[in-house]
């Protein structure tokens, strides 16, 4: 075994070297060591940060929702006890187009979400609400090219780390007419980004607006296809071709493709590594599903996602968990979901060990985080040290001892 010197700050400084006199020294017998894990799609919120880290994701991407770097400054200031996060910032949608259906109606505060601002301090409460109310005082509107450049910038100004687009007709979310933006404006919006230095990832949930996000110039495509159409092949060779990741819904799409089909994550919930570590509104969400699309089949979640990996096609970890537990956001949680992701690939086929690169050094690498994924002098010493060989049984990877962010060994 290695040994990991830190040093008093955020990274590691040495990898395999002799042990200095005053080193804390942690028993890692019969352990591993790995870098802090990565949840490619989420949408979250403190408290989910705050879970995130409990099972050792040390980083969240946000596909939609507040935490920008203008977001993170607001809500984020002064908390040591959350996972680090990125974020799209609002993504590119039509008007009345998804995840509109998805959210309640009127302007007031969900109750789902008044009820988590109960959970919180008085200082995290009110930063919550700011950023709630900035980005609720006008919904952009895009219906041109004009404006899909505009919302951009605007994303960009706020401090997006990267940008998001929706191609949603609304089938597979049991809501089918959704209204969904032209090619044309979509690819105006794709270009604008990639000239201010930003990728760009959309969303998709069939064949068909997949190839579409491919052929408009997307970097990544942020749910795995859930059909599988006799063009898949062609599909599959377009992706490769262009270079893009998929985050497949096998990975959100492998936990999240299970849940849309109306399978419950109840497995997951009874683990008590789990359960010790949520509240009970999560573990009832873990115990739901969406069940929007129950003709689907996991079989084919599971090849598509085989064809892909086979084809050369990055796969990365993600779960799309709400930013709070919603009734009909069913089968995810914070942290947990990374793990069950980490498994249903190994399932799918993946070794355990490509597994563990999805949710670590390949989502770092595709997303420029340079600083994390790696056990490497240099690093962010953003760390988990789990009991037993993930890389030969993936579920240990729930067996947690320890969790250090940035070199700080975190509650757990």
């Amino acid at each position: 075994m290695q040994e990991i010197l830190l040093s008093k700050g955020k990274k590691i400084i040495a990898v395999g070297e002799d042990i200095p006199a005053n080193a804390t020294i942690f028993n890692a017998e019969n352990a591993t060591l790995l870098p802090g894990l990565i949840d490619a799609h989420v949408h979250t919120s403190i408290g989910g940060l705050r879970d995130a880290l409990k099972f050792g994701v040390t980083t969240e991407l946000e596909m939609n929702g507040d935490f920008t770097k203008r977001g993170r400054e607001i809500q984020l200031k002064d908390l040591v006890d959350v996972a680090d996060v990125r974020s799209t910032g609002t993504a590119i949608t039509a008007p009345g187009g998804h995840p509109d259906e998805l959210l309640p109606d009127g302007d007031e505060i969900p109750e789902f979400v008044l009820k988590e601002l109960e959970k919180l301090s008085k200082e995290e409460r009110e930063a919550m609400l700011a950023a709630y109310a900035h980005d609720h005082e006008e919904i952009p509107q895009v219906t041109t090219m004009e404006e899909a450049i505009k919302h951009v910038h605007t994303q960009v100004e706020n401090g997006a780390d990267f940008i998001k687009i929706m191609i949603e007709e609304g089938t597979v979310m049991g809501a089918p007419g959704l209204p969904v933006l032209s090619d044309d404006i979509l690819k105006a919006a794709v270009e604008e980004a990639h000239k201010l230095d930003k990728i760009v990832i959309a969303h998709v949930l069939t064949a068909h607006s997949s190839q579409a996000a491919i052929n408009i110039g997307v970097d990544g495509l942020g749910h795995l296809f859930i059909d599988r159409p006799g063009s898949t092949s062609k599909l599959v060779k377009s992706i490769a071709e262009s270079g893009a990741f998929v985050t497949p819904c096998l990975v959100p799409c492998l936990v999240l493709n299970s849940s849309i089909l109306g399978n419950s994550a109840a497995e997951l919930a009874d683990d008590p590594r789990v359960y010790s570590k949520l509240s009970p509104e999560w573990i009832d969400i873990l115990n739901s599903s969406f069940n929007t699309f129950p003709q689907g089949s996991m079989e084919n979640s599971f090849n598509n996602v085989m064809d892909l990996h086979h084809a050369g096609v990055d796969i990365l970890v993600g779960t799309d968990v709400s930013p709070v537990p919603v009734p009909n956001l069913g089968g995810l949680a914070h942290g947990a979901s990374v793990h069950h992701e980490m498994l249903l690939l190994v399932k799918a086929g993946f070794t355990p060990i490509e597994a563990l690169r999805s949710a670590t050094s390949k989502t770092a690498r595709r997303f420029c985080l340079d600083d994390r994924g790696r056990i490497a002098e240099g690093m962010r010493a953003d760390l988990v040290l789990v009991d037993g060989d993930p890389t030969t049984k993936i579920t240990d990877t729930l067996t947690i001892k320890t969790v250090w962010l940035k070199g700080v060994k975190q509650p757990i």
